[in-house]
């Protein structure tokens, strides 16, 4: 059994490689932090093949795809991501496209590819990780939200047609709230409530995943802002979540 992760040197991804280790699976751990997927691989009693790579790269997204294409990957794990904070017209235009390559492209290109592997052989499992944000407009970090929407309707969009399709693979999306990792540090910010811890996410994501689960919630808490996310008018929800961004950058 064989589970590819990106993301896998830190937060969720790691966690989830963990996880699926514990569970019988070798691992392909893709990350940008040598020693922190070094770190991983010691932690893992199974096989734990590590690709240092950054996929805000295009061209290494495709290198990715061409090497482990046809290693019979049986689970799919887009965790990589970045985020930033601070009004849409001051954060600098590269730093959000390569945003966008790594929340929106790279997890685009990886699902598609990898998905029509599985459907040839009729099953796996694909848990593509959006967040929160998905189901909100988010002021002050504006681009990080929309990149999460796209990461929850995409794959929404895709395992209804899998249903409906009949077919033995199924997409689900991991949709969490603050988490403890290290992307709040490296946006150094603090959240007002406390976050979750990943390990407990990841235990959580992957209990669901083999459930076909199609949006993952972890918390009790988080499953409260889902619902009310839904339900408030956008103007109330985003003025909301702009105080909220504001007191992590001045906190």
């Amino acid at each position: 059994m064989l589970a590819l992760i990106t993301g896998a040197s830190s937060g969720i991804g790691y966690e989830i490689a963990k996880e699926l280790d514990k569970k019988g699976y070798s691992i392909i751990a893709i990350g940008r932090n040598k020693e922190r997927l070094e770190k991983l691989k010691k932690e893992c009693k199974n096989d734990v093949t590590i690709e240092v790579i950054d996929l805000a790269n295009k061209e290494n997204v495709e290198l990715v795809v061409n090497k482990y294409i046809n290693a019979d990957i049986d689970i799919l794990v887009n965790s990589a991501g970045i985020g930033a904070i601070g009004d849409f017209n001051e954060i600098k235009l590269n730093q959000e496209l390569e945003m966008i390559n790594i929340n929106i492209v790279a997890l685009h290109i990886l699902t598609k590819a990898f998905l029509d592997k599985m459907l040839k052989k009729n099953q796996g499992y694909i848990l593509n990780i959006s967040s929160s944000a998905a189901f909100s407009s988010g002021p002050l970090m504006t681009t990080y939200y929309a990149t999460k929407s796209y990461v929850y309707r995409l794959s929404c969009g895709i395992n209804k047609e899998l249903k409906k399709q009949k077919k033995g693979v199924s997409v689900s999306v991991l949709c969490p709230g603050p988490v403890d990792t290290n992307f709040n540090n490296n946006l150094n910010i603090k959240f007002s409530v406390k976050p979750i811890s990943a390990e407990y996410v990841a235990k959580y994501s992957i209990k669901k995943l083999f459930k076909k689960k199609q949006v993952i919630v972890p918390g009790i808490k988080n499953k409260c802002a889902v619902f009310f996310s839904k339900i408030l008018p956008e103007s109330v929800l985003s003025g909301f979540i702009y105080n909220v961004q504001a007191k992590k950058m001045s906190s």
